[in-house]
C-alpha cells in the first residue's frame, strides 16, 4: 500500500549527490574488495599480508587497494618502509555489518 503523506515530505538527494552514491556501492559490488574490506575490519594488514590471506597476487590486490583508496574506502599509513592499510571511518564499518546481517536474515 502506497502512504503519499510520506512521499510529500521526502525529497530525494540531488542528482550529482545520486550519482556519487551510487559510483560509492559499485565499489561494493567487487567480491575481492568486498573479501578486502572485510579483512581489514580486524584491523591494518600490509598488500602482503592482504594477499596471502586470500591466496591472490600481491598485483591484483595492489590494484584493488588503489581504487579503494580512491573511493574513499580505505586509508593508509607508511610504517619504515611497509604501507598499512586499514578501513576508512566507522561508516564503512557499519555498511559491511549491514550487508552482513542482511544476508543472514535471508539465509
Amino acid at each position: 500500500m502506497h502512504d503519499d503523506m510520506h512521499t510529500e515530505s521526502y525529497s530525494l538527494p540531488t542528482e550529482e549527490a545520486i550519482v556519487e552514491i551510487a559510483e560509492f556501492f559499485k565499489v561494493y559490488g567487487d567480491p575481492t574488495r568486498l573479501k578486502i574490506l572485510f579483512l581489514l575490519e580486524g584491523g591494518e594488514r600490509g598488500v602482503s599480508s592482504i594477499s596471502e590471506a586470500l591466496g591472490m597476487q600481491q598485483s591484483t590486490i595492489s590494484q584493488q587497494l588503489k581504487l579503494l583508496r580512491a573511493s574513499r574506502l580505505v586509508r593508509f599509513r607508511k610504517d619504515g618502509r611497509n604501507v598499512l592499510y586499514r578501513l576508512d571511518d566507522e561508516h564503512i564499518h557499519a555498511i559491511l555489518a549491514l550487508g552482513k546481517e542482511h544476508w543472514e536474515e535471508l539465509g
